[in-house]
């Protein structure tokens, strides 16, 4: 497409063309003619030429005007850009004149309609007025959209910090394993009656829990008498045998297993005690063996008669019946086909040894290669050095030779029992699957239990600790196991190798298993075998940087918490036997946890008798639940005052006066009683209300610390007592009692009753509390209008003449009290609080 200048360059061609063409010319007729026909051909030509472009407007002009449009569009394009001449072709093209619209645009100002109007001559009142009205339009509109502005914020932040304490919970609770899941602490508590021994009302906890809770309740009162500590796994495994529930009891059988070792010392980090000596191993495969021994007699008890079982009780009995049974009923199965070396007593060797090791008896498995014979001396002394001591490692010399053996024959053997057992015995082919012979999941780990070696005992390949439990917790993982749906036997493996805190917290996301995943961790906490974060606000599964992979960290006090979160309300008694749990822990100030929980508990649930007992008349505390936990280190004043002082932060008062009273904390008590009572000390007394109690609490107080030893600044008492006495002085002002409320000014001296009391009034005003001070301008307007009252009693009554004389001394004297409470308000370096003054001086004006 040409641009304009290109359009003004044909157009000054056409008109030197035509110039020439219409230039006169000596011609005759015949070239005439010839000249016409050459100029029309040559109009057609440049008509032709002139056709610049199909997207400009067609226009029908003289030459002239052509050429002026021209030079037109060309002086616009150089004042106003390329991309203001594309605008006006495109809207020009549509019929639209864009520089009409442009100088309508530029007399319209929409800053003029929103902003205030400038203000004109006061002599044009109509204008003036409009004016006014208009900017006063703009006034209240400007503040609506301020007003509406600021209330959308402060609801969006409410919305937000509401839905942020929500979730705040499971936020805190994010976990770091594979599985990323959050605990669900927010069902609805299944309600039960609750034990009527234990406390009133419904029950959050259903009967599961409450067993669990009964076992709590006894093991926690043994340690507190100082006797010796049952074993928690084991009473945890009776109740939840109780329940008839087998996969229950399943779990808490492998609980019992692993927890069957030495005791960790408590100064030890169980984490590293664990993955350094690998007690666990060892327990695993006791446990998987003794389980398929069990499941051996059981399948030989259901097929007695094809089992032929006989002659002396033994495993090796027990093995070459269950062998028999199966070669009787699977003869096709694959995984007798190919068997080799002959047999045993009627049986295939290696499916008599692999079953004789699967039920962990070396012994048995020993005799058969004995009676096997020749051709198998390397295995048979990697056995007897195995049988003689089976703690100590084995010789390497002969652990290599198997290997090698291995590699150059039996890899290859059609036998998989003979592979099996050469892998198990020699630690062989650790990626051998060995499919065919284990066909479970407990097949399975016993074979890479029996495979795994102490890291680094030599250069040959080996599976380590560390490498089976990635491999359950992250190679394979929950999805491979089929976990949401079995989560008892995903939790067994996981415990099978070493990883309590994975398989608690993996077990605890189930709502079925939780009260079960809770107390295993609890059992497993007192034999110190949980290992625990550095800092108690890590999430309930953390990672440590210092541990092995795939090891976690469980914070036992997080999984206390948030079950106990559930029932704490309904059942104080029980919520505080579980964090009776915690008392070993602190948190990030370094106060006891146990202590800190209680305190968090009795704010919760508000019912501080039932846990701290009340003060009696006699000033002893009676006991409450917390006092059956007292040692050295659980203190029942130390909580209260916890108490309070979380009160005082949250400027609840009137709690905070009650547990600094429990806990023998008599000035910060007093103190807080006189902050309340100054606020309340000049209003009327009615039942219920703050003042009446607070009120209570000060006689209480008054009489149990009167003559007693007091732990307290004088002036704090002293402060105390004036409030005391100014409340009754209110309470009689309040009740008309006029003469009994003077008797009290006149003897604790706070305001002047006449002149001379002036200086010593503003004297002891100096040496007040500030608490005292804050009531002085309502005692101020309490007594002036007693004055004012008996004033106008007094001139309205009727007396003889000879009482005429008493009663001008009696208007002088309240003229003179009214003048010294308004010289006093004036006086006294306080900021008198509202019309205080103007009120005493315009009462005092009507006095005379």
């Amino acid at each position: 497409m040409r641009g304009i200048g290109g359009y003004g360059e044909a157009v000054s061609e056409a008109r030197k063309k035509v110039f020439v063409l219409f230039s006169p010319q000596p011609r005759s007729d015949h070239n005439s003619r010839m000249d016409f026909n050459a100029l029309l051909q040559q109009a057609q030509k440049l008509t032709h030429e002139t056709q610049v472009s199909d997207d400009l407007p067609r226009v029908e002009r003289t030459l002239p005007q052509v050429l002026q449009a021209t030079q037109e569009l060309h002086s616009r394009v150089t004042q106003t850009g390329a991309q203001d001449m594309q605008a006006h072709i495109l809207l020009g093209s549509n019929g639209i004149d864009l520089p009409k619209i442009s100088q309508k645009l530029e007399t319209l100002s929409a800053r003029k309609t929103f902003e205030p109007l400038d203000p004109i001559a006061t002599t044009d009142v109509q204008n003036f007025l409009r004016n006014e009205k208009e900017n006063a339009i703009l006034a209240v509109i400007e503040e609506v959209h301020k007003n509406s502005y600021l209330a959308a914020e402060t609801q969006k932040w409410d919305h937000m910090m509401n839905d942020w304490r929500q979730e705040k919970v499971k936020l805190m609770n994010a976990l770091i394993g594979p599985s990323q899941s959050w605990i669900d602490i927010r069902k609805g508590p299944e309600q039960t009656i609750l034990n009527e021994t234990t406390f009133g009302g419904r029950s959050s906890l259903n009967s599961q829990e409450m067993a669990y809770a009964r076992e709590v309740h006894e093991y926690n009162k043994l340690v507190c008498e100082g006797a010796m500590r049952p074993s928690l796994v084991q009473r945890f495994s009776q109740v939840a045998d109780s329940f008839n529930d087998s996969r229950v009891s399943d779990v808490w059988e492998v609980v019992k297993y692993m927890a069957n070792v030495t005791p960790i010392p408590r100064s030890q980090d169980p984490m590293k005690v664990r993955c350094s000596q690998h007690l666990f191993i060892n327990q695993a495969k006791r446990y998987l063996e003794n389980r398929y021994k069990v499941f051996m007699q059981t399948v030989i008890s259901e097929h007695l008669r094809e089992a032929r079982r006989g002659g002396i009780p033994s495993v090796l009995n027990l093995v070459g019946s269950f062998v028999g049974l199966k070669l009787a009923t699977h003869g096709l199965n694959s995984s007798f086909i190919g068997l080799q070396d002959g047999q045993v007593d009627g049986k295939p060797l290696w499916p008599m040894v692999y079953y004789c090791l699967r039920c962990g008896d070396l012994a048995s498995a020993l005799k058969c290669m004995q009676m096997a014979g020749q051709g198998h001396e390397d295995l048979i002394a990697v056995l007897e050095e195995k049988c003689h001591n089976p703690e100590q490692k084995t010789n390497p010399r002969l652990e290599l030779q198997i290997r090698m053996q291995y590699k150059r024959q039996i890899r290859n053997a059609t036998d998989p029992y003979k592979r099996a057992v050469y892998c198990i015995v020699g630690c062989c082919d650790i990626q051998e699957p060995h499919a065919d012979i284990a066909k479970t999941t407990d097949d399975f780990l016993w074979i890479q239990l029996s495979l795994i070696r102490t890291e680094g005992d030599d250069n040959s390949e080996h599976l380590t600790c560390s490498g089976l439990q990635s491999m359950i917790l992250e190679q394979y993982g929950e999805k491979h196991y089929n976990a949401n749906e079995q989560p008892h036997l995903y939790f067994q493996l996981l415990a099978l190798t070493g990883q309590y805190e994975a398989g608690i917290e993996f077990l605890s996301r189930f709502e079925k298993y939780r009260v079960h995943a809770v107390h295993i961790g609890l059992a497993l906490n007192e034999l110190h075998m949980i290992g625990g974060p550095r800092n108690l606000q890590e999430p309930l599964l953390s990672v440590d940087f210092e541990d092995p992979q795939p090891m976690r960290r469980l914070n036992i006090a997080r999984l206390i918490m948030l079950y106990v979160k559930k029932f704490e309300i309904t059942d104080p008694p029980e919520a505080l036997h579980y964090f009776y749990f915690l008392r070993n822990l602190k948190d990030s100030e370094g106060r006891n946890l146990f202590l800190v929980s209680v305190a968090d508990l009795a704010i919760e649930c508000r019912d501080f008798d039932l846990l701290f007992g009340r003060m009696q008349r006699d000033g002893m505390r009676s006991r409450g639940l917390i006092d059956q936990f007292e040692t050295v280190h659980i203190d029942a004043r130390t909580v209260c005052e916890m108490v309070a002082e979380k009160f005082v932060k949250k400027g609840m008062f009137e709690d905070a006066i009650k547990m600094f009273d429990l806990a023998c904390q008599q000035e910060q008590a007093l103190r807080y009683t006189s902050i309340l009572l100054s606020q309340v000390v000049h209003h009327a007394n009615k039942e219920g209300s703050l003042r009446e109690r607070v009120q209570r609490m000060a006689h209480e107080f008054t009489e149990r610390y009167t003559g007693a030893e007091k732990n307290c600044d004088s002036q704090t008492w002293t402060t105390f007592n004036l409030l005391k006495d100014l409340a009754a002085f209110f309470d009689y002002y309040h009740g008309k009692n006029h003469q009994s409320a003077m008797d009290i000014l006149e003897r604790i001296k706070l305001v002047p009753l006449r002149m001379s009391d002036l200086d010593v009034a503003v004297n002891n005003f100096k040496r007040l509390s500030g608490e005292v001070c804050k009531v002085i301008p309502d005692l101020l307007l309490a007594t002036m209008d007693i004055a004012y009252t008996k004033f106008k009693t007094m001139k309205g009554k009727d007396v003889a003449k000879f009482d005429d004389l008493g009663k001008k001394n009696q208007l002088g004297y309240l003229r003179e009290q009214a003048k010294a409470l308004t010289n006093m308000a004036a006086m006294v370096p306080y900021r008198m609080p509202g019309d205080t003054n103007s009120r005493l001086i315009q009462t005092e004006i009507l006095m005379h």
